[in-house]
């Protein structure tokens, strides 16, 4: 299987530009999801990789050859990029069975009959779909003809698998179940898959590495655990991650090396993490997951109740502090009466220290309350 290289990747629709300047490398057997709001560019990086549309300018290469290249005039449509498209709305065709549906594309590669029947066999084992074999996709579920689709997709051992959105059709509960049937058809199948979605969650379950993209830039490009713990600015920040980061803004008292003494709600605290902070700017906001804000006696930010989620595993509470709305996950069978006073307070390294004017990520640590 073959990595997937974009350098200084633009696409312009006229004067608007829907992808800028984009570099990634997909690895081998990698599962990369492009992330990101609507309008965001991810649907349009997928389809120009795809070579269903044609960049402005830059360099594709699949697996070390060059499938596009605008200096020197490459642009090989996608039949011949060895790839195959799992496209939202499935396309199957209604008058054929599910096994004709997977073998129609094999036929058009003038497979032999012995061929077709072993490989879409193979296929239906794979997806679990063998019982299914003679019946229309009408006769289907939503995730049975899903499946039916990566079947068919998947059917000529195309080098790359592209999907649009494709769980955004099934109802949460199936959602759900096809994440983990797409995870573990990735580890099966050991191909290399680009997925297109704006549910973060989903980017996050699934991913070995998460490209995050906004009004067509590039924000981050890493494992999702690495973008979830270590966001490159505010804005991957408060986009991964459900309920959304807290931002709590903060003053620059002094600098001491490898530490920060901030001011947050007229109280101090020592901002600590491994590498020395190089430079502050005197207005800085503190990022602190939901989970790293506990409710607890004696906590050094006080607040009251605003609203509370429970679910039964958790619930997710929010708190106004001094005019600032914060998040707090508390696990297990809990709830708590609105505007109820309660205090907070600040745990673990995994904070992040974000420049107030840029948004850009200045450092990660602990908070110390003194």
């Amino acid at each position: 299987m073959p990595e997937i290289i974009l350098e200084n990747v633009t696409k312009r629709f006229d004067k608007f530009v829907a992808v800028d300047d984009l570099n990634i490398k997909i690895e081998d057997r990698g599962f990369v999801t492009l992330l990101g709001p609507s309008g965001c560019g991810k649907t349009t990086t997928l389809r120009m990789i795809a070579g269903l549309e044609t960049p402005t300018t830059g360099r594709i290469l699949i697996d070390g050859q060059p499938v596009y290249d605008s200096s020197k005039g490459i642009n090989l449509p996608p039949n011949k990029r060895d790839i195959g498209f799992l496209f939202q709305n499935y396309a199957l065709w209604p008058h054929m069975t599910v096994f004709e549906n997977i073998s129609f594309g094999l036929e058009m590669l003038k497979w032999d009959k012995t061929r077709i029947r072993k490989r879409v066999d193979e296929l239906l084992a794979l997806l679990r779909i063998e019982q299914f074999e003679k019946r229309y996709p009408a006769e289907l579920s939503g995730g049975q003809q899903q499946r039916v689709a990566i079947a068919r997709t998947l059917a000529p051992s195309p080098k790359v698998l592209f999907m649009d959105e494709p769980l955004s059709n099934l109802d949460a509960k199936l959602r759900q179940e096809m994440r983990a049937e797409l995870k573990r058809l990735h580890s099966d199948t050991n191909s290399t898959f680009v997925y297109v979605t704006h549910d973060q969650l989903e980017a996050m379950t699934l991913s070995t590495r998460v490209c995050l993209m906004e009004n067509g830039l590039l924000q981050q490009y890493d494992p999702p655990l690495t973008v979830y713990n270590r966001p490159a600015n505010k804005f991957v920040a408060s986009f991964v991650g459900n309920p959304t980061m807290n931002f709590i803004p903060a003053k620059k008292l002094s600098t001491d090396g490898k530490g920060l003494k901030l001011s947050i709600f007229d109280e101090t605290v020592h901002f600590t993490r491994k590498e020395a902070v190089e430079s502050c700017p005197d207005n800085v906001i503190i990022g602190v997951r939901p989970e790293f804000m506990p409710i607890k006696e004696k906590g050094p930010i006080k607040g009251k109740i605003y609203s509370t989620l429970p679910t039964g595993m958790e619930t997710t509470v929010q708190v106004m502090c001094d005019g600032t709305m914060l998040t707090a996950v508390v696990f297990g069978s809990v709830d708590f009466p609105i505007d109820s006073a309660v205090e907070l307070d600040l745990t673990g390294d995994c904070l992040a220290l974000f420049d107030a004017e840029t948004g850009k990520a200045l450092a990660y640590g602990s908070v110390i309350f003194q």
